[in-house]
C-alpha cells in the first residue's frame, strides 16, 4: 500500500477543523495536522497576499480521488489546492495507518 499527505488550502482555521473532522469521519484520512500560512498567488489578474490555513491528511493513495470528490462538496474556495505528495512512513506507523482508513 502506498501513502500520500494530501496538502489542503483553507481560507480559515475553521474551515481546516470542519474539513479535517469530515475526511475523519469518512475514513478518508487516519490524521490530519493544520498551520497557519502566508500566501501570495495570481486571482483574477491581481497578486493576492492572504493568510491561509494548510490542512495535511495522511491516507493511502487509493484514498486520494474520494477526498477531492469530498472537497468539490464542501470547500469554500472555487478552485482549491488539493495536491497529493508520496510519502514513505516508519513501519509502525504505516501500520497503524492502513488500519485506520
Amino acid at each position: 500500500m502506498k501513502f500520500i499527505f494530501v496538502y489542503i488550502t483553507s481560507p480559515t482555521q475553521k474551515e481546516a477543523e470542519k474539513i479535517a473532522k469530515h475526511l475523519l469521519k469518512k475514513r478518508l484520512v487516519a490524521c490530519a495536522n493544520f498551520f497557519p500560512v502566508k500566501s501570495f498567488y495570481w486571482w483574477e489578474g491581481k497578486i493576492r497576499n492572504e493568510k491561509e490555513f494548510v490542512l495535511i491528511g495522511k491516507t493511502e493513495e487509493g484514498n486520494y480521488q474520494k477526498i477531492v470528490k469530498e472537497l468539490g462538496e464542501i470547500h469554500s474556495y472555487s478552485i482549491p489546492c488539493i495536491a497529493k505528495i508520496p510519502v514513505f512512513f516508519n513501519k509502525e506507523y504505516g501500520k497503524w495507518l492502513r488500519k485506520e482508513v
